[in-house]
């Protein structure tokens, strides 16, 4: 029997013996976190981060930022953005990763968006480029999804799920390097396939405080949407987690462990097929987290916006709000974001000569979204690049998707 099958059936005679019948202890918290990261090839210890400052710019009015690098699994590197407001509040600030979509980079509309209005905020937001993204693709190009054309058997996915899981890690561990974050008020938003990563990452990430997932959250049971998703980087490392039994109910389980998690979607979301999965599906799952839990306490908050589809809700005032109250950002207050200026974003785009994807620009998805702020000026790509073209070639091994692929295929 293949080592991976083993692993797998040691893992679902340890769910069999110890998820039913009594909510998860501490210790069984803490065994079931180990067990997933030790399926999805996560390293113990996390990399060392070898966290690098290449430049540092202004990309807006009361913003600052940095274009900076650290590590993830095999010897690769993340290029990432650091934004923080300017100047900076007193104390220590809480901060912000967004975990983006298929397609989705540091270039991406709303991460560039979320950096500038949430540093306004007064928080340190984080946006990195997702794997064969942006500065991680092997043409330096945004909306490749080059992770997706990976072939491989179940075990490459979990390596590739593993990386995903990492790069969320380790955007944790470099924001908590940072003299200005208090490392307590952490917290992070997953967009589409992010919310799909960050369902995990959530699970086994004590140190994140906060969670929102957007375009996604509504894990579901055997031969669901989750399983017949996109193979590499969401069916088969879905479907590897077999051995918790009830996946959608322990993963929430290990959320509410960790801290507050928010899943808010559009009704008519029809990309994750949340038409099928609206309250009842939502109270129904509730019902078996607090089951595997044991209490109520810290279990999701769930929540839908009529009639539209797939957009990164968590620029959008419910969810601002709602992390407020969890974060406690600087410059903004419950009475502030009661009505806060708003921003619709196919004008904003059209107005600032900002790209987006053809696909989710209408007005049902992304196109119609209301973003908290105001006055955030389009930007050039190459101002949120980390390295410039010449110097991106010297580093190409060790940023793109192919050098992490080839590292991954040997390692295993």
């Amino acid at each position: 029997m293949p080592p991976s099958r083993l692993l797998t059936l040691a893992f679902a005679l340890a769910a069999a013996a110890g998820l039913h019948g009594q909510p998860l202890t501490d210790a069984k918290v803490t065994e079931l976190r180990a067990q997933i990261r030790a399926n999805f090839f996560i390293p113990e210890p996390l990399p060392s981060l070898d966290a690098k400052t290449h430049r540092r710019f202004a990309p807006a009015a009361g913003v600052k930022a940095e274009a900076v690098t650290y590590t993830t699994q095999l010897g690769s590197r993340v290029p990432a953005i650091l934004y923080l407001p300017d100047p900076l509040p007193r104390g220590k600030i809480p901060a912000f990763i967004v975990v983006n979509g298929h397609g989705g980079d540091k270039y991406a509309w709303y991460a560039y968006f979320t950096g500038v209005s949430y540093a306004r905020g007064g928080a340190a937001v984080l946006t990195y480029d997702q794997a064969g993204e942006g500065e991680r693709s092997g043409n330096r190009t945004s909306g490749t999804r080059e992770h997706d054309k990976l072939v491989g058997d179940a075990t490459m996915a979990r390596r590739l799920e593993g990386l995903m899981l990492t790069d969320v890690m380790q955007a944790v561990s470099y924001l908590r390097s940072r003299p200005e974050v208090d490392a307590a008020r952490i917290g992070a938003a997953g967009y589409s396939l992010g919310s799909f990563v960050l369902s995990i990452a959530g699970a086994i990430e004590p140190r994140l405080h906060a969670c929102v997932l957007v375009g996604g959250g509504n894990l579901d049971g055997p031969g669901g949407y989750w399983d017949r998703a996109k193979q590499m980087c969401q069916g088969l490392p879905y479907r590897s987690l077999e051995f918790l039994g009830d996946r959608p109910a322990v993963i929430y389980a290990l959320h509410a462990a960790r801290g507050p998690t928010l899943i808010w979607n559009g009704r008519a979301d029809t990309v994750v097929n949340m038409p099928k999965t609206q309250d009842d599906f939502f109270e129904d799952l509730r019902r078996r987290v607090i089951a595997q839990r044991g209490s109520a306490e810290g279990v999701f908050e769930f929540g839908f916006i009529p009639a539209t589809s797939h957009r990164p809700y968590f620029l959008t005032r419910p969810v601002v709000a709602w992390l407020e109250r969890q974060l406690d950002f600087p410059n903004w207050t419950a009475r502030t974001l009661e009505q806060p200026p708003e921003t619709h974003i196919s004008e904003w785009a059209t107005q600032n000569g900002v790209a987006m994807d053809k696909l989710y620009a209408t007005e049902e998805r992304e196109g119609g979204t209301r973003a908290v702020g105001t006055d955030v000026p389009g930007v050039a790509r190459e101002t949120l690049s980390v390295f410039t073209a010449e110097e991106w070639q010297r580093h190409k091994s060790e940023l793109t998707f192919d050098g992490w692929t080839e590292r991954a295929r040997a390692a295993r």
